[in-house]
């Protein structure tokens, strides 16, 4: 197997350890990440002024020569599976689709194949340079089995690293259209005493609280206050419907992106998404609101009425601003034009 060699030199003041100080100078144009070189220092693929370093925790001082060996990527296990794909953006680097809801992103014990990694492996096929080693498709985010719409996936190092930092960094644009029940509105009492939720101008409920999994239901998140990781939802009204309104259209934006965030976050506010199984529930609503064909429709949904429709961030690669629609999909825009 053909490898690339690298060799460059430890700046001034380097970090106490060995790992974050070649994570710091490495050369940006070789995309490695921190996991990424101490798995290269654990292979004994780097070395400090000649010699094989073997312990990511010891020091290193200004100006040691190091030698990083990268070898070609590794042909991945995962198969590859000749599934549909709306493509909606692709080059070199990273590529931009459309998920349909009910498509896995990536294999799992409980779903080993047809998942959308599973689509990219073959629809990328030899373009996919490698990602941590490995020659697969670099899942950056993530979005829930039955959510559809935009993920950007990398298929390069150098996209991976730059994606993942703007991730991690909370710059990317990620806007969700939902069907929730009732309507959040900033002239609720009751909206207005629940903790963890406020209200910004132009009627934005601002949604914040932590998040970790269930004690009990390892399927589900749950809403604290105390531990578990910070999470940020904001949403606005998009439509109402029903007379009395009983649901509402709402425009969702991340500030953080969590496991169910969206989801958990407005059962909390007590405006849990129509056909969400886990935290939506099914709720009576009230008679003559709505025609009978539109409470069927709604009873009858499926899957939960989220809907990741933009997304934008700046190219990893070229520095270019890069920003992404994707029009509702078939089953909820005509459960959408059920309501009005």
């Amino acid at each position: 197997m053909s490898s690339n060699h690298l060799s460059f030199v430890i700046a001034d003041e380097p970090p106490a350890r060995l790992d974050k100080a070649i994570a710091r100078d490495v050369p940006e144009g070789a995309a490695l990440s921190r996991t990424r070189l101490a798995r290269l220092i654990a292979n004994g693929a780097v070395t400090v002024d000649g010699v094989t370093a073997s312990d990511p925790k010891a020091r290193v001082a200004a100006g040691a020569v190091i030698g990083v060996v990268v070898e070609e990527a590794q042909e991945s296990h995962i198969l590859p599976e000749a599934i549909a794909l709306d493509v909606v953006y692709e080059d070199a680097d990273l590529i931009v689709v459309n998920k349909p809801a009910g498509m896995v992103v990536h294999p799992a014990p409980g779903s080993p194949s047809g998942t959308l990694v599973n689509a990219l492996m073959h629809h990328c096929g030899d373009d996919l340079s490698g990602v941590g080693g490995m020659k697969r498709p670099g899942i950056v985010h993530r979005i829930d089995k039955d959510t559809s719409g935009l993920l950007v996936v990398a298929k390069s190092d150098a996209a991976h690293h730059g994606l993942a930092a703007q991730f991690a960094a909370h710059t990317v644009e990620r806007y969700y259209r939902a069907l929730v029940y009732g309507v959040p509105d900033a002239n609720d009492p009751r909206l207005r005493g629940i903790k963890g939720a406020s209200f910004e101008a132009g009627n934005v409920l601002k949604l914040t609280t932590q998040l970790a999994r269930h004690k009990t239901d390892r399927q589900r998140q749950a809403v604290l206050f105390q531990g578990g990781r910070h999470a940020v939802t904001r949403a606005r009204l998009v439509a109402r419907y029903g007379t009395p309104e009983v649901l509402a259209q709402i425009e969702c934006w991340l500030e953080t992106g969590r496991t169910h965030q969206i989801r958990v976050h407005m059962a909390h506010a007590g405006h849990g998404l129509v056909g969400d199984p886990v935290y939506g529930g099914r709720r009576k609503l009230a008679r003559g609101a709505l025609s009978e064909a539109a409470v069927e429709a709604v009873s009858g949904f499926g899957r939960q009425a989220l809907h990741a429709a933009v997304l934008g961030f700046v190219h990893p690669v070229s520095g270019e601003n890069m920003r992404f629609e994707a029009p509702l999909p078939h089953d909820f825009q005509t459960l959408l034009d059920l309501l009005v």
